[in-house]
């Protein structure tokens, strides 16, 4: 459908971050690939990089892929997207782009936060421990914010908030031209 040339490459444990990445490239009419399948010489054919990855402990999941290699990114349009439990505030998002990306990387870098959701039932056991951990912190905790109640609460209730209309300002981003 579009002239442009795009990729959409994603890293996802659980599967919120896989769904966000099919919704996109489908909409683009892109070619897909999981993080793994993919080399960076195959990436000069494409115009525009669509990349994401979930969040654990505050570090986009494979988000060393574009760092690594931003400067043979230089003449690609790069857009990353993060997905998480949190509702994605200003700070939150803020505070992503702060722990992921330097100064001079976010330049050139188009970021979008997208909601996914919580199932501790489908994390690796090492995910569970790590989990558990964060678990114990937020249960001996005073004072938990809205999210932190969220959070302990969807240990026992999963939660889903992957929606494709979320990703109507990313799909907009990437038909701008260059």
């Amino acid at each position: 459908m579009l002239s442009i040339e795009t990729i959409v490459i994603y890293k996802s444990k659980t599967g919120f971050t896989k769904r966000y990445a099919e919704f996109i490239a489908e909409d683009l009419d892109a070619e897909i690939y999981e993080l793994q399948e993919i080399k960076i010489e195959d990436i000069n054919k494409y115009d525009t990089i669509v990349y994401g990855g979930g969040l654990y402990a505050g570090s986009i999941n494979g988000i060393d892929f574009i760092n690594k290699n931003i400067d043979n990114f230089k003449k690609h349009k790069i857009i990353v997207f993060a997905t998480g439990l949190c509702t994605g505030s200003d700070d939150e998002v803020n505070n992503i782009k702060d722990s992921n990306f330097n100064k001079e990387q976010i330049k050139n870098i188009d970021f979008f936060y997208l909601r996914g959701g919580f199932n501790f039932n489908t994390l690796t056991i090492l995910d569970k421990i790590l989990m558990i951990l964060m678990k114990l912190k937020l249960m001996f905790k005073k004072n938990l914010n809205n999210d932190e109640k969220s959070m302990l609460n969807a240990y026992d209730h999963p939660v889903d908030f992957v929606d494709r209309k979320n990703i109507s300002k990313l799909i907009n981003s990437v038909t701008i031209k260059i």
